[in-house]
């Protein structure tokens, strides 16, 4: 079984993409940028409000498919400047269980969707 998640408060997809595939009991969730979905802007006046940002608009598609961050068994962070990794990842971390945090991999990339500092995908499980 697969199915399309899409929840409008995370923004609309800015390519030919899902927001995110439920195949099975595993969600595959596309990068998210810092897109708000009421002004169609981006949140990134710094890297802590455009990773709390992300991480929203993540939530709304876990909560679209009935999850929760709990759920995540694996992220993938893109970074535009590895130097912002650790306020990155306090932001991150700050949305998972003590103990109950997922599979992850942070690389620094040259350039993302509409020069955002970062991106993140995930996926989760639903058992």
């Amino acid at each position: 079984m697969k199915k399309t998640i899409y929840n409008p408060q995370a923004g609309q997809p800015i390519g030919p993409y899902s927001q995110a595939v439920l195949a099975g009991n595993n969600l595959f969730v596309s990068g998210q940028i810092a897109l708000d979905s009421g002004t169609g802007n981006l949140i990134n006046d710094t890297i802590e409000e455009e990773t709390h940002q992300v991480m929203k608009n993540l939530g709304f598609i876990l909560e679209e498919a009935k999850l929760s961050f709990n759920d995540v068994v694996k992220c993938s962070i893109f970074l535009k400047d590895l130097g912002n990794f650790q306020q990155v990842n306090e932001v991150y971390g700050s949305y998972f269980s003590e103990g109950n945090f997922p599979a992850r991999e942070t690389v620094e990339v040259s350039k993302l969707p509409k020069d955002v500092n970062v991106e993140i995908s995930l996926i989760a499980y639903k058992g």
